[in-house]
Protein backbone atom coordinates (compact mmCIF):
# COMPACT_ATOMS: atom_id res chain seq x y z
CA UNK A 1 0.00 0.00 0.00
CA UNK A 2 2.86 2.33 0.87
CA UNK A 3 4.45 1.54 -2.47
CA UNK A 4 1.39 2.73 -4.40
CA UNK A 5 1.10 5.86 -2.31
CA UNK A 6 4.69 6.82 -3.10
CA UNK A 7 4.06 6.26 -6.79
CA UNK A 8 0.97 8.47 -6.77
CA UNK A 9 2.79 11.27 -4.95
CA UNK A 10 5.70 11.04 -7.37
CA UNK A 11 3.31 11.19 -10.34
CA UNK A 12 1.62 14.27 -8.92
CA UNK A 13 4.96 16.01 -8.41
CA UNK A 14 5.98 15.20 -11.98
CA UNK A 15 2.66 16.50 -13.34
CA UNK A 16 2.98 19.69 -11.29
CA UNK A 17 6.50 20.22 -12.57
CA UNK A 18 5.46 19.63 -16.18
CA UNK A 19 2.44 21.96 -15.83
CA UNK A 20 4.57 24.74 -14.32
CA UNK A 21 7.16 24.36 -17.05
CA UNK A 22 4.47 24.48 -19.77
CA UNK A 23 2.87 27.58 -18.22
CA UNK A 24 6.15 29.44 -17.96
CA UNK A 25 7.11 28.45 -21.49
CA UNK A 26 3.80 29.73 -22.82
CA UNK A 27 4.12 33.04 -20.96
CA UNK A 28 7.61 33.52 -22.33
CA UNK A 29 6.47 33.27 -25.92
CA UNK A 30 6.15 36.63 -27.77
CA UNK A 31 2.58 37.82 -28.13
CA UNK A 32 1.33 38.65 -31.59
CA UNK A 33 1.50 42.38 -32.32
CA UNK A 34 -1.95 43.89 -32.82
CA UNK A 35 -2.59 47.47 -33.92
CA UNK A 36 -5.66 49.65 -33.75
CA UNK A 37 -7.19 50.80 -37.02
CA UNK A 38 -8.70 54.13 -38.07
CA UNK A 39 -10.71 55.27 -41.05
CA UNK A 40 -10.32 58.91 -42.17
CA UNK A 41 -13.41 61.03 -41.72
CA UNK A 42 -14.60 64.51 -42.66
CA UNK A 43 -14.66 66.75 -39.62
CA UNK A 44 -14.31 70.35 -38.46
CA UNK A 45 -11.20 71.03 -36.43
CA UNK A 46 -10.31 74.07 -34.39
CA UNK A 47 -7.42 74.99 -32.15
CA UNK A 48 -8.33 76.93 -29.05
CA UNK A 49 -6.50 78.43 -26.13
CA UNK A 50 -7.65 79.27 -22.62
CA UNK A 51 -6.69 82.64 -21.16
CA UNK A 52 -7.00 83.26 -17.44
CA UNK A 53 -7.91 86.71 -16.18
CA UNK A 54 -10.66 88.59 -14.40
CA UNK A 55 -13.83 90.57 -15.02
CA UNK A 56 -13.79 94.26 -14.21
CA UNK A 57 -15.73 97.40 -15.15
CA UNK A 58 -14.38 99.43 -18.03
CA UNK A 59 -14.59 102.66 -16.04
CA UNK A 60 -14.08 102.65 -12.28
CA UNK A 61 -13.98 106.12 -10.72
CA UNK A 62 -12.55 107.07 -7.35
CA UNK A 63 -14.64 109.82 -5.77
CA UNK A 64 -12.43 112.21 -3.78
CA UNK A 65 -13.20 115.30 -1.67
CA UNK A 66 -12.63 118.86 -2.84
CA UNK A 67 -11.68 119.92 0.68
CA UNK A 68 -9.82 118.45 3.65
CA UNK A 69 -11.81 117.55 6.74
CA UNK A 70 -13.47 114.82 8.79
CA UNK A 71 -16.21 112.44 7.62
CA UNK A 72 -19.35 113.26 9.61
CA UNK A 73 -21.91 111.11 7.79
CA UNK A 74 -21.95 108.34 5.16
CA UNK A 75 -25.25 108.12 3.29
CA UNK A 76 -24.57 105.13 0.99
CA UNK A 77 -23.29 101.57 1.25
CA UNK A 78 -21.27 99.38 -1.14
CA UNK A 79 -23.53 97.65 -3.65
CA UNK A 80 -26.02 100.51 -3.90
CA UNK A 81 -26.73 102.27 -7.17
CA UNK A 82 -26.12 106.04 -7.28
CA UNK A 83 -26.95 108.65 -9.86
CA UNK A 84 -24.43 111.22 -10.99
CA UNK A 85 -24.45 114.12 -8.48
CA UNK A 86 -26.04 112.09 -5.69
CA UNK A 87 -24.53 112.70 -2.23
CA UNK A 88 -22.46 109.83 -0.83
CA UNK A 89 -20.99 111.40 2.32
CA UNK A 90 -20.62 114.65 4.25
CA UNK A 91 -17.40 116.25 5.42
CA UNK A 92 -16.77 118.72 8.24
CA UNK A 93 -14.04 121.15 7.30
CA UNK A 94 -10.87 121.55 9.34
CA UNK A 95 -9.70 125.00 8.24
CA UNK A 96 -6.10 125.75 7.46
CA UNK A 97 -4.99 128.38 9.96
CA UNK A 98 -3.02 130.34 7.40
CA UNK A 99 -5.92 130.45 4.97
CA UNK A 100 -8.35 131.25 7.78
CA UNK A 101 -6.21 134.15 8.97
CA UNK A 102 -5.90 135.54 5.45
CA UNK A 103 -9.66 135.27 4.88
CA UNK A 104 -10.46 137.06 8.16
CA UNK A 105 -7.98 139.79 7.25
CA UNK A 106 -9.62 140.17 3.87
CA UNK A 107 -13.03 140.64 5.53
CA UNK A 108 -11.70 143.30 7.90
CA UNK A 109 -10.02 145.17 5.02
CA UNK A 110 -13.17 144.96 2.88
CA UNK A 111 -15.25 146.30 5.80
CA UNK A 112 -12.90 149.28 6.21
CA UNK A 113 -13.02 149.99 2.48
CA UNK A 114 -16.82 149.83 2.55
CA UNK A 115 -17.07 152.29 5.44
CA UNK A 116 -14.75 154.72 3.67
CA UNK A 117 -16.69 154.31 0.39
CA UNK A 118 -19.92 155.02 2.27
CA UNK A 119 -18.49 158.24 3.74
CA UNK A 120 -17.23 159.34 0.31
CA UNK A 121 -20.61 158.58 -1.23
CA UNK A 122 -22.59 160.51 1.41
CA UNK A 123 -20.31 163.54 0.95
CA UNK A 124 -20.52 163.32 -2.86
CA UNK A 125 -24.29 162.91 -2.74
CA UNK A 126 -24.67 166.07 -0.64
CA UNK A 127 -22.53 168.03 -3.09
CA UNK A 128 -24.45 166.59 -6.05
CA UNK A 129 -27.78 167.61 -4.54
CA UNK A 130 -26.40 171.14 -4.19
CA UNK A 131 -25.28 170.94 -7.81
CA UNK A 132 -21.69 171.52 -6.86
CA UNK A 133 -20.36 168.40 -8.66
CA UNK A 134 -21.17 166.87 -11.98
CA UNK A 135 -23.29 163.78 -12.47
CA UNK A 136 -20.25 161.97 -13.83
CA UNK A 137 -18.31 162.48 -10.59
CA UNK A 138 -21.31 161.39 -8.55
CA UNK A 139 -21.73 158.18 -10.61
CA UNK A 140 -18.07 157.25 -10.10
CA UNK A 141 -18.35 157.52 -6.32
CA UNK A 142 -21.60 155.53 -6.32
CA UNK A 143 -19.92 152.81 -8.37
CA UNK A 144 -17.03 152.65 -5.92
CA UNK A 145 -19.55 152.12 -3.09
CA UNK A 146 -21.20 149.26 -5.00
CA UNK A 147 -17.80 147.65 -5.62
CA UNK A 148 -16.90 147.94 -1.93
CA UNK A 149 -20.16 146.19 -0.98
CA UNK A 150 -19.49 143.37 -3.44
CA UNK A 151 -15.91 143.00 -2.19
CA UNK A 152 -17.14 142.66 1.41
CA UNK A 153 -19.72 140.07 0.35
CA UNK A 154 -17.08 138.07 -1.57
CA UNK A 155 -14.68 138.26 1.39
CA UNK A 156 -17.38 136.96 3.77
CA UNK A 157 -18.18 134.09 1.34
CA UNK A 158 -14.48 133.21 1.11
CA UNK A 159 -14.19 133.20 4.90
CA UNK A 160 -17.22 130.90 5.23
CA UNK A 161 -15.81 128.51 2.65
CA UNK A 162 -12.44 128.35 4.42
CA UNK A 163 -14.02 128.04 7.87
CA UNK A 164 -17.11 125.91 7.15
CA UNK A 165 -16.57 124.55 3.64
CA UNK A 166 -19.76 126.20 2.45
CA UNK A 167 -21.11 129.74 2.11
CA UNK A 168 -24.67 131.00 2.19
CA UNK A 169 -24.50 131.95 -1.48
CA UNK A 170 -23.43 128.51 -2.75
CA UNK A 171 -24.97 126.15 -0.21
CA UNK A 172 -26.45 123.92 -2.93
CA UNK A 173 -22.98 123.28 -4.39
CA UNK A 174 -21.23 122.82 -1.08
CA UNK A 175 -17.89 121.04 -1.25
CA UNK A 176 -18.69 119.45 2.13
CA UNK A 177 -21.17 117.22 0.29
CA UNK A 178 -19.25 114.43 -1.48
CA UNK A 179 -21.18 113.63 -4.66
CA UNK A 180 -20.80 110.79 -7.14
CA UNK A 181 -19.24 111.94 -10.39
CA UNK A 182 -20.86 109.14 -12.45
CA UNK A 183 -23.93 106.91 -12.31
CA UNK A 184 -23.20 103.34 -11.27
CA UNK A 185 -22.74 100.82 -8.48
CA UNK A 186 -20.71 101.71 -5.40
CA UNK A 187 -17.98 99.07 -5.27
CA UNK A 188 -16.27 100.21 -2.09
CA UNK A 189 -16.35 102.90 0.58
CA UNK A 190 -12.94 102.66 2.25
CA UNK A 191 -13.58 105.39 4.87
CA UNK A 192 -15.63 105.52 8.06
CA UNK A 193 -17.32 108.27 10.03
CA UNK A 194 -14.62 110.14 11.92
CA UNK A 195 -11.85 109.48 9.39
CA UNK A 196 -9.79 112.46 8.24
CA UNK A 197 -9.71 113.06 4.49
CA UNK A 198 -7.58 115.33 2.35
CA UNK A 199 -8.14 116.81 -1.07
CA UNK A 200 -6.03 115.93 -4.08
CA UNK A 201 -3.12 118.25 -4.78
CA UNK A 202 0.38 118.32 -6.28
CA UNK A 203 1.87 116.32 -3.42
CA UNK A 204 -0.71 113.53 -2.92
CA UNK A 205 -3.59 111.80 -4.66
CA UNK A 206 -6.13 112.66 -1.98
CA UNK A 207 -8.38 110.35 0.03
CA UNK A 208 -10.77 108.09 -1.84
CA UNK A 209 -14.28 108.38 -0.39
CA UNK A 210 -15.88 105.78 -2.68
CA UNK A 211 -15.25 103.72 -5.82
CA UNK A 212 -18.10 103.82 -8.34
CA UNK A 213 -18.37 101.88 -11.60
CA UNK A 214 -20.85 101.16 -14.37
CA UNK A 215 -21.34 97.38 -14.03
CA UNK A 216 -23.24 97.21 -17.31
CA UNK A 217 -20.06 97.94 -19.26
CA UNK A 218 -17.60 95.17 -18.35
CA UNK A 219 -14.35 93.94 -19.85
CA UNK A 220 -12.26 90.79 -19.52
CA UNK A 221 -8.58 91.44 -18.79
CA UNK A 222 -5.98 88.67 -19.07
CA UNK A 223 -2.57 87.68 -20.41
CA UNK A 224 -1.68 85.48 -23.39
CA UNK A 225 1.64 83.78 -24.16
CA UNK A 226 3.90 85.25 -26.83
CA UNK A 227 3.67 82.00 -28.88
CA UNK A 228 -0.04 82.63 -29.49
CA UNK A 229 -0.38 86.40 -29.53
CA UNK A 230 0.52 86.60 -33.23
CA UNK A 231 -2.68 84.73 -34.13
CA UNK A 232 -4.99 87.22 -32.44
CA UNK A 233 -7.07 89.65 -34.47
CA UNK A 234 -9.07 92.53 -33.03
CA UNK A 235 -12.75 91.59 -32.98
CA UNK A 236 -12.21 87.84 -32.49
CA UNK A 237 -15.08 86.28 -30.48
CA UNK A 238 -14.38 84.80 -27.05
CA UNK A 239 -16.37 82.66 -24.65
CA UNK A 240 -16.08 83.74 -21.01
CA UNK A 241 -16.71 81.44 -18.06
CA UNK A 242 -16.57 82.37 -14.38
CA UNK A 243 -15.45 79.76 -11.87
CA UNK A 244 -17.53 81.21 -9.05
CA UNK A 245 -20.74 80.94 -11.10
CA UNK A 246 -21.59 77.42 -12.22
CA UNK A 247 -23.00 76.94 -15.71
CA UNK A 248 -22.67 80.67 -16.49
CA UNK A 249 -20.93 81.76 -19.68
CA UNK A 250 -21.21 84.78 -21.95
CA UNK A 251 -19.68 86.26 -25.07
CA UNK A 252 -16.96 88.85 -25.50
CA UNK A 253 -15.04 90.41 -28.37
CA UNK A 254 -11.31 91.09 -28.38
CA UNK A 255 -10.66 94.84 -28.49
CA UNK A 256 -7.07 95.36 -27.30
CA UNK A 257 -3.72 93.55 -27.44
CA UNK A 258 -0.81 95.19 -25.66
CA UNK A 259 2.12 96.14 -27.92
CA UNK A 260 4.55 95.44 -25.07
CA UNK A 261 5.23 92.15 -23.29
CA UNK A 262 5.43 91.66 -19.55
CA UNK A 263 7.49 88.92 -17.94
CA UNK A 264 5.58 86.43 -15.80
CA UNK A 265 7.20 83.33 -14.29
CA UNK A 266 10.04 83.55 -16.81
CA UNK A 267 7.73 83.78 -19.85
CA UNK A 268 6.78 86.78 -21.96
CA UNK A 269 3.07 87.50 -21.98
CA UNK A 270 0.89 90.19 -23.52
CA UNK A 271 -2.10 91.82 -21.87
CA UNK A 272 -5.41 91.61 -23.70
CA UNK A 273 -8.81 93.19 -23.13
CA UNK A 274 -12.15 91.99 -24.43
CA UNK A 275 -15.49 93.80 -24.30
CA UNK A 276 -18.26 91.71 -22.76
CA UNK A 277 -21.06 91.69 -25.34
CA UNK A 278 -23.66 89.68 -23.44
CA UNK A 279 -24.39 89.35 -19.75
CA UNK A 280 -26.63 86.97 -17.77
CA UNK A 281 -30.19 88.26 -17.58
CA UNK A 282 -30.18 88.22 -13.78
CA UNK A 283 -26.86 90.05 -13.51
CA UNK A 284 -24.88 88.82 -10.52
CA UNK A 285 -21.49 89.66 -12.02
CA UNK A 286 -19.12 91.20 -9.48
CA UNK A 287 -16.01 93.23 -10.15
CA UNK A 288 -12.82 91.18 -9.83
CA UNK A 289 -14.34 87.74 -10.54
CA UNK A 290 -11.69 85.30 -11.81
CA UNK A 291 -12.61 84.12 -15.30
CA UNK A 292 -11.37 82.03 -18.20
CA UNK A 293 -11.67 83.09 -21.82
CA UNK A 294 -11.73 80.48 -24.58
CA UNK A 295 -10.66 81.84 -27.95
CA UNK A 296 -10.46 79.98 -31.26
CA UNK A 297 -7.04 80.65 -32.77
CA UNK A 298 -7.60 78.73 -36.01
CA UNK A 299 -10.37 76.64 -37.60
CA UNK A 300 -10.67 74.21 -40.51
CA UNK A 301 -14.14 73.11 -41.65
CA UNK A 302 -15.09 69.93 -43.49
CA UNK A 303 -11.56 68.56 -43.76
CA UNK A 304 -10.22 64.99 -43.87
CA UNK A 305 -8.88 64.02 -40.45
CA UNK A 306 -7.49 61.09 -38.49
CA UNK A 307 -6.34 60.71 -34.88
CA UNK A 308 -2.95 62.34 -34.41
CA UNK A 309 -1.71 59.18 -32.68
CA UNK A 310 -1.69 57.45 -36.10
CA UNK A 311 0.88 59.91 -37.49
CA UNK A 312 4.59 59.07 -37.58
CA UNK A 313 6.79 62.15 -37.40
CA UNK A 314 10.22 61.87 -38.95
CA UNK A 315 12.10 65.15 -39.09
CA UNK A 316 10.03 67.55 -41.17
CA UNK A 317 8.09 64.70 -42.80
CA UNK A 318 4.95 62.89 -41.68
CA UNK A 319 3.88 59.34 -42.55
CA UNK A 320 1.01 56.93 -41.94
CA UNK A 321 0.78 53.17 -42.34
CA UNK A 322 -2.05 52.26 -44.69
CA UNK A 323 -3.42 48.70 -44.47
CA UNK A 324 -2.96 46.95 -47.82
CA UNK A 325 -4.12 43.42 -46.87
CA UNK A 326 -6.17 41.92 -44.06
CA UNK A 327 -4.82 38.41 -44.65
CA UNK A 328 -2.42 37.13 -42.01
CA UNK A 329 0.09 38.56 -41.68
CA UNK A 330 -1.44 41.99 -42.21
CA UNK A 331 0.69 44.19 -44.48
CA UNK A 332 1.09 47.97 -44.39
CA UNK A 333 2.22 50.62 -46.81
CA UNK A 334 4.22 53.49 -45.27
CA UNK A 335 2.82 56.51 -47.03
CA UNK A 336 3.87 60.18 -46.76
CA UNK A 337 1.05 62.62 -46.00
CA UNK A 338 0.67 66.37 -45.77
CA UNK A 339 -0.87 67.49 -42.49
CA UNK A 340 -2.63 70.68 -41.49
CA UNK A 341 -4.42 71.90 -38.39
CA UNK A 342 -4.37 69.82 -35.21
CA UNK A 343 -6.72 70.22 -32.25
CA UNK A 344 -4.55 68.04 -30.03
CA UNK A 345 -6.57 64.86 -30.70
CA UNK A 346 -7.28 64.80 -34.43
CA UNK A 347 -5.19 66.22 -37.25
CA UNK A 348 -6.07 67.48 -40.72
CA UNK A 349 -4.80 65.47 -43.70
CA UNK A 350 -4.37 67.71 -46.73
CA UNK A 351 -2.80 65.15 -49.04
CA UNK A 352 -2.01 61.43 -49.08
CA UNK A 353 -5.22 59.76 -47.86
CA UNK A 354 -8.80 59.18 -48.98
CA UNK A 355 -11.98 58.20 -47.14
CA UNK A 356 -11.54 54.61 -48.40
CA UNK A 357 -8.15 54.08 -46.78
CA UNK A 358 -7.64 52.31 -43.48
CA UNK A 359 -4.82 53.54 -41.30
CA UNK A 360 -2.82 51.69 -38.65
CA UNK A 361 -2.96 53.25 -35.20
CA UNK A 362 -0.97 52.65 -32.02
CA UNK A 363 -0.13 49.12 -30.89
CA UNK A 364 -2.71 47.40 -28.70
CA UNK A 365 -1.65 45.69 -25.50
CA UNK A 366 -3.47 43.49 -23.02
CA UNK A 367 -7.16 44.11 -22.44
CA UNK A 368 -7.41 46.22 -25.60
CA UNK A 369 -5.43 49.17 -24.21
CA UNK A 370 -3.32 51.18 -26.62
CA UNK A 371 0.40 51.32 -26.09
Amino acid sequence: MKKYSKLIIAALVVLLFIGTFAFLWQKSQPQPVVYSEFTPKVDTLQRTTIITGKIEPRNEVNVKPQISGIITEILKEPGQYVQQGEVIAKVKVIPDMGQLSAAESRVRLADLNLKQAQVDFDREKNLYEQKLVSADEYDKVRQQLSQAKEELKAAIDALEVVRDGVSRSNASASSTLIRSTISGIILDIPVKVGNSVILSNTFNDGTTIASVANMKDLIFRGNIDETEVGQLVIGMPMKITIGALQDVSFDAALEYVSPKAIESNGANQFEIKAAVTSLPADGGIRSGYSANAEIVLSRAENVLSIPESAIEFSGDSTFVYVITSNAEPITYDRRPVTTGLSDGVNIEIKKGLTLKDRVRGPQLIAEGKEE
